[in-house]
């Protein structure tokens, strides 16, 4: 398994990214897919997920600003994210879990400036 991240860069507050994450294997359609982030100083929190049937879950912070979706033809999960907050700033990371083990991108970094 194997998870290329890409997207991130800075932006002010109120704009937006795409960050995209592409997965090698022939797993992906069948498989959850996530998106974490990771703040200086802080834990790794879960932003967003989606199943392989396409149910998502956003926490708290980020609903209705971020949107995460995949295209399985690309073998990609992507995260939406609209009205950026300095908040925002971390690293992302996606994630997925084959056979109970967790695996994870390389991460991207977002800074959102004031």
């Amino acid at each position: 398994v194997q998870l290329q991240a890409s997207g991130g860069g800075l932006v002010q507050a109120g704009g937006s990214l795409r960050l995209s994450c592409s997965a090698s294997g022939n797993w992906f359609s069948s498989n959850g897919m996530a998106w974490y982030r990771q703040a200086p100083g802080m834990e790794r929190e879960l932003v967003a997920s989606i199943t392989g049937g396409g149910v998502t879950n956003y926490a708290a912070s980020v609903k209705g600003r971020f949107t995460i979706s995949r295209d399985g033809a690309k073998s990609t999960v992507y995260l939406q994210m609209n009205s950026l907050k300095p908040e925002d700033t971390a690293v992302y990371y996606c994630n997925t879990r084959r056979f109970g083990e967790p695996y994870w991108g390389q991460g991207t970094l977002v800074t959102v400036s004031s």
